[in-house]
């Protein structure tokens, strides 16, 4: 575990950053500091936490921030498919935790860590992501506690942080050419649905699904899926 814990470091103060970014701009449109610990504990998902921030500050589409959010989580579900070789030995109650706190990041390291030593296990994983979850919820308390001493941050040009972290996330995820047409097709469908007049939340839920409609139909063509 702590080896896990370890190497995720660099990761760690990465997160921290647009932790705290997304932190202060939380508290900015009224999210209390605890409440804003309390959704990075249990949500613990950056691109979720973010639509949800936007949404109820700028909306009513209550429902479409959760499902908007639940989409772009997706994702997770292939995540957690692929450790169930890593989490098999583990009771339940640990596997449970191990899932809460797996993330992109701890969940590519882990990963990458065992395709060079097969030794590399749930230990790893369960180090990485208390790691990160630690990090992520403190750096968000912390940006949280100062939004709510610092003045309107709008004029300092900081509202963009919202922005900048999905650019961020976005391009750690980024695969190559494979990745065109999907983010393409859900970036086109997504703008449409705005331009029709549809809430942003309800437009990201369309459009993620449609990128994931694509995702499947290419990988089912080249025989990836069955």
């Amino acid at each position: 575990m702590k080896h896990g814990l370890i190497a995720i470091l660099p990761l760690a103060a990465g997160a921290a950053i647009y932790g705290f970014a997304f932190g202060l701009l939380a508290a900015q449109v009224g999210f209390p500091w605890w409440g804003v610990g309390f959704m990075s504990a249990i949500v613990h998902a950056g691109s979720s936490q973010i639509v949800a921030v936007e949404q109820f500050a700028n909306s009513s589409a209550i429902i479409g921030a959760a499902l908007a959010g639940a989409t772009l989580n997706l994702r997770y579900i292939g995540i957690v498919a692929s450790l169930s070789e890593i989490l098999k030995e583990l009771p339940l109650p640990l596997k449970i935790v191990a899932i809460h706190i797996t993330g992109d990041e701890n969940w590519a390291l882990t990963m990458a860590e065992r395709a060079r030593s097969p030794s590399i296990g749930a230990p790893f994983l369960m180090g990485s992501g208390l790691a990160m979850i630690s990090v992520w919820t403190f750096s968000t308390i912390m940006g949280a506690v100062v939004g709510t001493i610092l003045p309107d941050l709008e004029k300092f040009g900081l509202g963009f942080a919202f922005t900048a972290a999905f650019i961020a996330m976005g391009r750690s995820l980024w695969k190559g050419t494979p990745n065109l047409i999907p983010w393409l097709s859900a970036f086109t469908f997504t703008v449409i649905a705005v331009m029709f007049g549809l809430p942003q939340a309800y437009a990201i839920v369309i459009g993620a699904t449609v990128g994931l409609l694509f995702s499947c139909f290419i990988r089912v063509k080249q025989g990836r899926l069955p």
